[in-house]
């Protein structure tokens, strides 16, 4: 039986707007949350101990992370070589730069010949000896479609006609794979990629006109025996039937308030030939808290709002207070006592919003199984902020040339 732990999307470095600098060490509070959260993964690696660790991908929030962000993630990870821990690192598209053109962020482990780390960049199989006996870990990193397909053969061809051809590639690429696999020899794919029937987290804005979706089908496959996933935030499993587990780990701490109410965590797993047993091990992260207040129409907006404060222990919590209110009610507001109710927070950021006497049409709610076409969304957006009234033929004009060019960089 080999022991394996199974995280994902770290996105160390990520979140600093949610943070404030720590006067001890002078670094900010969230990369220090980062690091805490990712040292008990490695904790428990050490530990139990497991066999081996597999990284689904989005070590960093891109490509280029500062020196001393690199080296918070350098020196969690060099304990498991020093405890002879193997580990593979998958390639994320955060990791790539410029969309796989300039090298991955994580190719600095495989250029330094680390002891027992594995990079995982390119579509292939990686014979892995443990202490409990070999490993096969099939690696597919985030592809972008010039990895399978040339511009050429996807002009003319709608998306969902490029989506289909870009997973008639893979599946070949794929089955060349799987047919030199040991049949006697537990096998694992290691993927960062977005499954057609995932669950979104906070990599919903980010599928949108970015890589392409791939079927279970493709995944769950009994050549396998266990698939590990990054990419999706939200932990999941795929295949409730378990033959194999197709699962997202999802990320070990909060990126921003999109994943207020996500659990967080990391998988341990039991393998061997035809069987993975595995279970979720939540994080302790810190915790994520809206308040949202309509104050409209209420006599005593201040009362209220206070009152809505503190119904919540907001102790080292990050916070964000959105409250209603009319313009004639501004002079009712006393900051200083908001700030007050606040300040056993972690940080905070307070969002007031001016309610208008005239009745607007209402904006259609915008949500992951929305199908509405990205210019659509934001024409319906401008279409309804008198404000920028001004500025929706230039904004419709510059939005078009970054999807123009987002699909020139795809392609």
């Amino acid at each position: 039986m080999i022991k394996i732990l199974h995280l994902s999307d770290i996105h160390i470095g990520s979140g600093f707007s949610h943070g404030r600098i720590n006067p001890a060490t002078g670094l900010n509070t969230r990369l220090e949350d980062f690091v805490n959260t990712l040292s008990l993964c490695i904790d428990r690696a050490l530990s139990e101990p497991v066999d081996i660790v597999i990284f689904g991908g989005d070590a960093f929030p891109d490509a280029t992370p500062a020196p001393y962000v690199q080296e918070a993630f350098a020196s969690q990870f060099r304990r498991l070589v020093d405890a002879n821990i193997p580990t593979v690192l998958l390639v994320g598209n955060h990791d790539l730069h410029s969309q796989g053109v300039g090298g991955a962020s994580l190719n600095i482990y495989r250029t330094l010949g680390v002891p027992g780390f594995v990079v995982g960049d390119t579509l292939t199989t990686h014979s892995i000896q443990t202490r409990k006996g070999k490993v096969q870990v099939i690696t597919l990193p985030w592809l972008t479609r010039s990895m399978l397909m040339t511009r050429k053969e996807t002009a003319g061809l709608s998306m969902a006609e490029v989506n289909q051809l870009l997973t008639e590639r893979l599946e070949v690429v794929l089955e060349g794979e799987v047919r030199r696999l040991d049949p006697d020899v537990p096998t694992i794919l290691l993927a960062h990629l977005m499954a057609d029937n995932a669950t979104l987290g906070a990599e919903r804005l980010l599928a949108v006109g970015k890589g392409f979706t791939l079927p279970l089908s493709l995944l769950a496959r009994p050549c396998f025996d266990y698939v590990a996933l990054g990419h999706v935030h939200y932990h999941q499993n795929l295949n409730k039937s378990n033959d194999p587990p197709v699962i997202y780990p999802g990320s070990i701490e909060r990126v921003d308030f999109s994943e207020e109410k996500e659990e967080k965590g990391y998988v341990i797993v039991e393998l061997e030939k035809g069987k993975a047993d595995w279970k979720f091990c939540p994080l302790p992260v810190r915790t994520f808290r809206t308040i949202e207040v309509d104050l409209s129409k209420s006599d005593d907006p201040q009362g209220v709002l206070l009152k809505a404060i503190s119904k919540y222990n907001l102790e080292e919590t990050v916070v964000r207070l959105i409250y209603k209110l009319r313009s004639e009610q501004l002079d009712l507001i006393e900051n200083s006592l908001i700030h007050k109710a606040l300040g056993t927070a972690h940080s905070y950021t307070i969002q007031p919003e001016l309610v208008s006497q005239l009745a607007k049409p209402r904006i259609p709610e915008l949500n992951a199984s929305s199908s509405i076409d990205p210019m659509e969304a934001l024409k319906t957006y401008l279409n309804n902020r008198d404000d920028l009234k001004d500025l929706v033929e230039p904004m419709i004009e510059a939005a078009q040339t970054l999807l123009e060019d987002d699909e020139i960089l795809l392609s």
